[in-house]
């Protein structure tokens, strides 16, 4: 019966570890994890709480989470833009160095005297010495297309 205890616990940590995550992974955990204790608390054996704190961790992650996300990203408001940014190389015109394809195939561009992994949407990617622009930047990889400017 003393087993809610260790199930309270989890969830008290996972709730901490939501707050300094703040990624809405944990917090999901740490629901399951009250929902665990509660089951234990009632009566419920050992083996079934493990079911409802799968359940109700999976169930939020799938289904409550996205819409969550959403929300907090609409509040964010608009990027900051710093100088040096990476968001401040989108626009920028690239020369790929050898063929240049999807996540699963990138290539490399040079832009501004260095080399960046670059990736593309285009269809049969882009081939090498090929001037492209950067369309986005997602961490550290260029996503360009061809230029077709002039």
């Amino acid at each position: 019966m003393w087993f809610w205890v260790v199930w309270l616990v989890a969830g008290l940590l996972l709730v901490g570890l939501e707050v300094h995550s703040q990624a809405y992974y944990a917090l999901f955990l740490a629901v399951g994890a009250f929902a665990a204790a509660i089951a234990v608390g009632v009566g419920s054996p050992i083996w079934l709480s493990g079911v409802v704190f799968a359940a109700v961790a999976i169930g939020g992650v799938e289904l409550v989470r996205p819409r969550l996300k959403r929300m907090s990203d609409r509040r964010a408001g608009p990027k900051l833009l710093l100088p040096g940014a990476s968001d401040n190389l989108v626009g920028s015109r690239a020369l790929t160095v050898d063929s240049v394809g999807d996540e699963h195939h990138p290539g490399h561009a040079r832009l501004a005297g260095e080399q960046w992994l670059a990736v593309t949407d285009e269809p049969g990617g882009v081939a090498a010495d090929t001037q492209v622009m950067v369309v986005e930047v997602r961490g550290t990889t260029l996503v360009v297309m061809p230029f077709t400017g002039s």
